[in-house]
């Protein structure tokens, strides 16, 4: 529809496909978006002078609010070292200017790493490196590029797990992921196929591959796929925000054609002949237990020479892919999770998630506007107008997490309520008012609760302000003598002792005798 504003999503999307060089026309093609639409996003990115790198990184209020102003492997630790060391050895042999030999590489590798392995074996995983990159027939290499593009599905079946507490059998959904270069796999159990489990799947592989792909394609199932429409599928929200966490653009396959994904099908039924087959005897008491034998069952199978091939996947995708997937990032992708609340007359917002209630505050100036709220599992960030006015580490129980600053003087004069503010009060006023303060609330009088005393002493304030210093003075002298805590003894005491100021009386009480020594005072009605 003409004048709809677009979801930021798309715009990172678009923005992505960019940085890595597509056309706007090739764009419009590959996106749910019309070329003049990418023509509009790509001259505004250009007028203003913005970062691509800094727009992804921005969360979706604030680039809504900029463009749309106004609107809303290998097991053996020698592997790994030798792994490290491929680009340096391709290069250098690839390189006929340097006649650089394998001895003379044998020689600084083991040279450079005593442990590492022999010339046999250095020769021997040297070879299969090189042989793993030429083109052989049997790859698609027309139509899969090293590198570009991750498949992932669930697998049909399920495995399963026993609860040693209940001896329940747990069942456990198989996500599956796979390399369509080099047909590299890999497998992990997790509870349900929901997004936030299906996300986890992702993050762990995209962990295993050591790097990212440009482009993920799944199936249409709910956790990725909100409306499944052939031409303009409507993402999850989650997974797009995944993707522009990592960098990547989802492209999910057609509905009801899995043969665009037919690579990772056959890792499907692959993993049930590899890995179903072998643990069908075996009993798991964790979900844990269960995903270290799948990983070693996968493991083992990347590590298999492929049919009519020289290589294995594993040795194929270190030679051809691993050094073309762009590097993770370096925080930990986290989920987001949107709401939209009102600022209530507290200056708070609450948010309710998991069955628990918390408030985050908000500047008291937003008092009744409707705040977009994005909240992960460690932080909460609120959104007025596409402007952020707050941001707070999450907390996971009941309870009040505010700034000082964010709140009305009113509000901050009673959250800010303890016994050393009181105290430090009394101190501006006396030492003989700090020293009753300070005796209210010592724990070897009383075991009552603190907030006890708050109201005692937020009147003692205000009667401060009616009574002179020398009055007030004395009654906290006497208080102290006498072990009075109450406000309404307080008062009588202190208007007692006004009265008697006024008039020079020598009486205490008003209808009994001046006492004469401490015995009678304490016989006062005022100190009982």
């Amino acid at each position: 529809m003409a004048g709809t504003v677009k979801d930021m999503s798309l715009i990172k999307q678009v923005l992505q496909l960019k940085q890595i060089g597509e056309s706007n026309r090739g764009i419009s093609r590959k996106l749910p978006i019309d070329k003049e639409t990418v023509n509009n996003y790509v001259n505004t990115l250009k007028a203003n002078g913005w970062s691509i790198d800094d727009l992804l990184g921005k969360d979706d209020p604030e680039l809504e609010r900029m463009f749309h102003a106004g609107s809303p492997a290998y097991s053996d630790p020698r592997m790994t070292d030798f792994l490290a060391k491929l680009p340096y050895f391709r290069e250098q042999l690839t390189n006929p200017k340097l006649h650089v030999t394998r001895q003379l590489l044998y020689e600084e590798y083991i040279k450079g790493y005593p442990t590492g392995y022999g010339k046999s074996q250095f020769y021997f995983h040297l070879k299969q490196n090189l042989v793993a990159q030429k083109d052989c027939t049997a790859v698609l290499t027309g139509t899969y590029n090293p590198g570009e593009k991750l498949m992932v599905d669930f697998a049909g079946d399920k495995l399963s797990y026993v609860d040693p507490e209940t001896g329940e059998v747990i069942k456990v959904e198989v996500f599956v992921a796979c390399m369509p270069y080099s047909d590299y796999t890999y497998a992990i159990c997790v509870p349900s196929q929901r997004t936030e489990d299906f996300i986890f799947a992702i993050r762990m592989c995209l962990e295993h591959l050591g790097g990212v792909p440009p482009i993920l394609t799944p199936d249409n199932l709910k956790s990725a796929v909100i409306s499944n429409d052939r031409h303009e599928p409507k993402l999850n929200k989650a997974l797009e925000d995944m993707g522009n966490h990592y960098h990547f653009v989802v492209l999910p396959c057609d509905p009801k054609e899995p043969t665009q994904k037919a690579l990772v099908e056959d890792g499907v039924r692959n993993m049930y002949n590899r890995i179903y087959a072998k643990l069908r005897n075996h009993v798991f008491y964790s979900i844990i237990e269960l995903n270290q034998a799948v990983w070693e069952l996968v493991s083992l199978y990347n590590k298999t020479r492929m049919q009519k091939r020289p290589y294995s996947r594993e040795e194929r995708f270190h030679a051809m892919e691993k050094e073309n997937l762009r590097p993770l990032p370096t925080d930990i992708y986290e989920m987001k999770y949107y709401a939209t609340l009102q600022v209530q007359n507290n200056c708070f917002v609450e948010l309710r998630h998991d069955k628990v209630t918390h408030f985050y505050s908000v500047p008291y100036i937003h008092v009744g506007k409707k705040a977009q709220v994005i909240f992960t599992r460690s932080s909460v960030n609120i959104y007025i107008d596409g402007i952020q006015v707050a941001s707070h580490g999450r907390k996971h129980e009941y309870g009040h997490t505010y700034l000082k600053e964010h709140l009305a003087s009113n509000c901050r004069a009673v959250m800010e309520r303890s016994a050393a503010y009181y105290v430090s009060w009394a101190a501006h006023i006396s030492p003989d008012c700090r020293d009753y303060v300070s005796e209210i609330f010592n724990p070897q009088r009383t075991c009552q609760p603190e907030e006890v005393y708050y109201k005692l002493c937020a009147s003692i304030m205000s009667l401060s302000r009616k009574y002179e210093l020398g009055v007030l003075n004395k009654t906290c002298r006497q208080c102290i003598e006498h072990r009075v805590f109450t406000y309404r003894k307080f008062e009588a005491i202190l208007k007692r002792n006004s009265l008697q100021e006024a008039s020079d009386e020598p009486t205490f009480c008003i209808d009994a005798p001046t006492p004469t020594n401490h015995e009678n005072m304490r016989g006062s009605s005022y100190f009982q």
